[in-house]
Protein backbone atom coordinates (compact mmCIF):
# COMPACT_ATOMS: atom_id res chain seq x y z
CA UNK A 1 0.00 0.00 0.00
CA UNK A 2 1.03 3.77 -0.53
CA UNK A 3 -0.06 7.03 -0.26
CA UNK A 4 -0.12 9.35 -3.87
CA UNK A 5 0.75 12.46 -3.86
CA UNK A 6 -0.56 14.54 -6.60
CA UNK A 7 2.18 17.35 -8.19
CA UNK A 8 -0.60 19.64 -9.63
CA UNK A 9 1.70 21.80 -12.45
CA UNK A 10 2.97 18.61 -14.04
CA UNK A 11 -0.47 15.92 -12.91
CA UNK A 12 2.46 13.84 -11.74
CA UNK A 13 1.90 10.72 -9.27
CA UNK A 14 4.44 10.19 -6.84
CA UNK A 15 4.33 7.16 -4.57
CA UNK A 16 5.59 6.53 -0.93
CA UNK A 17 6.57 3.56 0.85
CA UNK A 18 4.92 3.97 3.97
CA UNK A 19 5.43 1.18 7.08
CA UNK A 20 2.89 -2.00 7.07
CA UNK A 21 1.50 -3.03 10.56
CA UNK A 22 4.40 -4.33 13.00
CA UNK A 23 3.68 -7.93 14.21
CA UNK A 24 6.23 -9.83 15.77
CA UNK A 25 6.52 -13.57 15.28
CA UNK A 26 9.07 -14.14 17.96
CA UNK A 27 9.54 -13.86 21.55
CA UNK A 28 11.95 -16.67 22.49
CA UNK A 29 15.13 -18.29 20.86
CA UNK A 30 14.64 -20.88 18.19
CA UNK A 31 13.25 -24.07 19.58
CA UNK A 32 11.35 -22.78 22.67
CA UNK A 33 7.59 -22.27 22.61
CA UNK A 34 5.86 -18.93 24.08
CA UNK A 35 3.21 -18.62 25.77
CA UNK A 36 1.60 -14.75 25.90
CA UNK A 37 -0.15 -15.34 29.31
CA UNK A 38 2.63 -15.91 31.61
CA UNK A 39 5.19 -14.61 29.03
CA UNK A 40 7.17 -16.70 28.92
CA UNK A 41 9.10 -19.46 26.75
CA UNK A 42 9.67 -23.30 27.54
CA UNK A 43 12.01 -25.76 26.07
CA UNK A 44 11.95 -29.82 26.54
CA UNK A 45 15.97 -30.71 26.34
CA UNK A 46 16.16 -34.16 24.89
CA UNK A 47 19.34 -35.45 26.11
CA UNK A 48 18.78 -37.38 29.24
CA UNK A 49 19.95 -35.45 32.52
CA UNK A 50 19.36 -36.79 36.57
CA UNK A 51 17.45 -33.93 37.90
CA UNK A 52 20.44 -32.15 39.16
CA UNK A 53 22.33 -31.64 35.98
CA UNK A 54 19.28 -30.53 34.33
CA UNK A 55 18.76 -27.97 37.21
CA UNK A 56 22.10 -27.10 35.78
CA UNK A 57 21.30 -27.03 32.05
CA UNK A 58 18.14 -24.85 32.47
CA UNK A 59 20.32 -21.86 34.58
CA UNK A 60 22.49 -21.54 32.11
CA UNK A 61 19.92 -20.67 29.94
CA UNK A 62 19.03 -17.57 32.44
CA UNK A 63 15.85 -20.20 33.19
CA UNK A 64 14.67 -23.11 35.59
CA UNK A 65 13.04 -26.30 35.14
CA UNK A 66 9.30 -25.51 35.03
CA UNK A 67 6.19 -24.76 37.44
CA UNK A 68 3.24 -23.75 36.39
CA UNK A 69 0.85 -20.70 37.84
CA UNK A 70 -2.63 -22.41 36.59
CA UNK A 71 -4.13 -25.35 34.93
CA UNK A 72 -4.10 -23.33 31.45
CA UNK A 73 -0.22 -22.90 31.37
CA UNK A 74 -0.14 -26.79 31.84
CA UNK A 75 -2.74 -27.47 29.32
CA UNK A 76 -0.42 -25.53 26.98
CA UNK A 77 2.67 -27.41 27.29
CA UNK A 78 0.58 -30.75 27.63
CA UNK A 79 -0.41 -29.73 23.73
CA UNK A 80 2.56 -29.18 22.04
CA UNK A 81 4.57 -31.06 19.80
CA UNK A 82 7.72 -32.02 21.88
CA UNK A 83 9.21 -34.45 19.86
CA UNK A 84 10.41 -36.61 22.86
CA UNK A 85 12.35 -39.85 21.63
CA UNK A 86 10.64 -42.74 23.02
CA UNK A 87 13.25 -45.18 23.67
CA UNK A 88 13.85 -42.94 26.85
CA UNK A 89 10.56 -43.52 28.34
CA UNK A 90 9.07 -47.57 29.89
CA UNK A 91 5.88 -47.22 27.72
CA UNK A 92 6.30 -46.60 24.46
CA UNK A 93 2.73 -44.31 24.47
CA UNK A 94 3.52 -42.14 27.10
CA UNK A 95 6.25 -39.34 27.15
CA UNK A 96 7.32 -37.63 29.96
CA UNK A 97 10.24 -34.76 31.36
CA UNK A 98 11.47 -33.61 34.73
CA UNK A 99 9.92 -30.57 36.41
CA UNK A 100 10.72 -28.24 38.69
CA UNK A 101 9.29 -30.11 41.76
CA UNK A 102 10.21 -31.89 44.32
CA UNK A 103 8.73 -34.77 46.84
CA UNK A 104 9.66 -34.53 50.68
CA UNK A 105 9.00 -37.98 52.23
CA UNK A 106 8.08 -37.36 55.95
CA UNK A 107 7.23 -40.96 56.84
CA UNK A 108 7.93 -44.36 55.55
CA UNK A 109 6.29 -46.82 58.05
CA UNK A 110 3.17 -48.45 56.31
CA UNK A 111 2.97 -46.36 53.30
CA UNK A 112 4.98 -43.11 51.74
CA UNK A 113 3.67 -39.97 53.07
CA UNK A 114 4.97 -36.87 52.24
CA UNK A 115 4.38 -33.65 50.31
CA UNK A 116 5.07 -31.54 47.20
CA UNK A 117 7.37 -28.46 47.45
CA UNK A 118 8.89 -25.87 44.60
CA UNK A 119 12.47 -27.00 43.84
CA UNK A 120 13.92 -23.88 43.20
CA UNK A 121 11.43 -20.64 44.65
CA UNK A 122 10.54 -18.46 42.29
CA UNK A 123 6.99 -17.01 41.52
CA UNK A 124 4.51 -17.39 44.73
CA UNK A 125 2.04 -18.11 42.39
CA UNK A 126 3.11 -21.56 41.55
CA UNK A 127 0.77 -24.60 42.44
CA UNK A 128 1.85 -27.85 43.59
CA UNK A 129 0.69 -31.01 41.82
CA UNK A 130 -1.63 -33.57 43.52
CA UNK A 131 -0.39 -36.79 44.87
CA UNK A 132 2.20 -38.87 43.04
CA UNK A 133 2.18 -42.27 41.82
CA UNK A 134 5.84 -43.48 42.99
CA UNK A 135 8.29 -44.60 40.27
CA UNK A 136 10.14 -48.28 40.10
CA UNK A 137 13.31 -46.76 40.50
CA UNK A 138 12.79 -45.66 44.04
CA UNK A 139 15.92 -45.82 46.53
CA UNK A 140 14.81 -46.81 50.20
CA UNK A 141 17.32 -44.19 51.43
CA UNK A 142 16.33 -41.23 49.59
CA UNK A 143 14.17 -38.37 51.33
CA UNK A 144 13.69 -36.51 48.21
CA UNK A 145 12.56 -37.89 45.02
CA UNK A 146 11.94 -35.64 42.20
CA UNK A 147 8.91 -34.30 39.73
CA UNK A 148 8.21 -36.19 36.45
CA UNK A 149 6.07 -35.09 34.12
CA UNK A 150 3.89 -37.70 31.87
CA UNK A 151 1.50 -37.49 29.36
CA UNK A 152 0.26 -39.64 27.00
CA UNK A 153 1.54 -39.51 22.78
CA UNK A 154 -1.93 -39.40 21.24
CA UNK A 155 -3.20 -36.36 20.60
CA UNK A 156 -6.53 -36.42 21.08
CA UNK A 157 -5.47 -37.52 25.01
CA UNK A 158 -2.94 -34.37 25.13
CA UNK A 159 -5.18 -31.92 24.18
CA UNK A 160 -7.84 -32.82 26.96
CA UNK A 161 -4.96 -32.70 29.26
CA UNK A 162 -4.73 -35.92 30.25
CA UNK A 163 -1.16 -36.90 32.06
CA UNK A 164 0.23 -37.98 35.50
CA UNK A 165 2.72 -37.16 38.44
CA UNK A 166 5.35 -39.20 39.10
CA UNK A 167 8.05 -38.97 42.24
CA UNK A 168 11.10 -40.26 40.50
CA UNK A 169 14.79 -41.23 41.75
CA UNK A 170 16.34 -37.78 41.28
CA UNK A 171 19.64 -39.65 39.76
CA UNK A 172 17.61 -41.21 37.05
CA UNK A 173 18.31 -39.90 33.37
CA UNK A 174 15.19 -38.04 31.65
CA UNK A 175 14.20 -35.41 28.86
CA UNK A 176 12.90 -32.03 30.98
CA UNK A 177 11.52 -29.10 30.60
CA UNK A 178 12.96 -25.28 30.85
CA UNK A 179 11.11 -22.31 31.33
CA UNK A 180 12.33 -18.54 31.07
CA UNK A 181 10.68 -15.53 30.63
CA UNK A 182 10.48 -13.94 27.19
CA UNK A 183 13.40 -12.38 26.01
CA UNK A 184 13.82 -10.11 22.94
CA UNK A 185 14.96 -11.92 19.90
CA UNK A 186 16.45 -9.87 16.86
CA UNK A 187 16.21 -10.61 13.50
CA UNK A 188 18.53 -12.82 13.24
CA UNK A 189 17.78 -15.20 16.28
CA UNK A 190 20.19 -13.08 18.46
CA UNK A 191 19.16 -12.60 22.07
CA UNK A 192 19.11 -9.39 23.10
CA UNK A 193 19.76 -7.58 26.59
CA UNK A 194 18.00 -5.43 28.03
CA UNK A 195 17.69 -1.22 26.92
CA UNK A 196 19.64 -2.25 23.71
CA UNK A 197 18.14 -1.68 20.29
CA UNK A 198 17.98 -4.40 17.79
CA UNK A 199 16.05 -4.99 14.09
CA UNK A 200 12.76 -7.94 15.64
CA UNK A 201 12.07 -10.74 14.42
CA UNK A 202 8.95 -10.08 11.91
CA UNK A 203 8.27 -9.20 8.38
CA UNK A 204 10.23 -5.72 8.12
CA UNK A 205 13.95 -5.51 8.56
CA UNK A 206 14.01 -1.88 8.58
CA UNK A 207 12.71 -1.52 12.22
CA UNK A 208 15.13 -0.37 15.11
CA UNK A 209 13.70 -1.02 18.76
CA UNK A 210 14.32 -0.82 22.07
CA UNK A 211 13.80 -4.11 24.00
CA UNK A 212 11.94 -3.36 27.31
CA UNK A 213 10.82 -6.29 29.51
CA UNK A 214 11.26 -8.41 26.77
CA UNK A 215 9.17 -6.80 24.17
CA UNK A 216 9.92 -4.12 21.73
CA UNK A 217 9.19 -0.62 22.04
CA UNK A 218 9.93 3.13 20.31
CA UNK A 219 10.70 1.67 17.46
CA UNK A 220 11.37 4.05 14.53
CA UNK A 221 11.51 2.59 10.70
CA UNK A 222 13.87 3.58 7.83
CA UNK A 223 11.77 3.96 4.31
CA UNK A 224 13.52 2.54 1.08
CA UNK A 225 13.54 3.64 -2.43
CA UNK A 226 12.88 0.92 -4.91
CA UNK A 227 16.46 0.15 -6.85
CA UNK A 228 17.27 2.49 -9.56
CA UNK A 229 17.02 0.72 -13.07
CA UNK A 230 15.54 -2.76 -12.21
CA UNK A 231 11.60 -3.38 -13.12
CA UNK A 232 11.72 -6.52 -11.00
CA UNK A 233 13.33 -7.26 -7.91
CA UNK A 234 12.92 -8.94 -3.86
CA UNK A 235 13.97 -7.94 -0.98
CA UNK A 236 16.35 -9.12 1.76
CA UNK A 237 14.47 -10.57 4.29
CA UNK A 238 16.41 -9.67 7.26
CA UNK A 239 18.81 -6.64 5.49
CA UNK A 240 17.41 -3.06 5.67
CA UNK A 241 17.82 -1.52 1.88
CA UNK A 242 19.01 -4.75 0.10
CA UNK A 243 17.55 -6.14 -2.96
CA UNK A 244 18.40 -8.67 -5.52
CA UNK A 245 17.46 -7.72 -9.46
CA UNK A 246 15.31 -10.69 -10.84
CA UNK A 247 15.69 -8.51 -14.15
CA UNK A 248 16.75 -10.99 -17.25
Amino acid sequence: TGTENVDSRHNRFHTVNVAQPVRFSRKCPTGWHHYEVTASCYRVYLNGENYWDAVQTCQRVNGSLATFTADQELRFILAQEWDLEENTFVRSDQRGFWVGYQYVITNRNHSLEGHWEVAYKGSSEVFLPPDPIFGTAMSEKENVLCAQLQYFHFPSLRHHGVHSWYAENCYEKSSFLCKRSQTCVDIKDNIVDEGYYFTPKGNDPCLSCTCHNGEPEMCVAALCERPQGCQQYRKDPKECCKFTCLDP
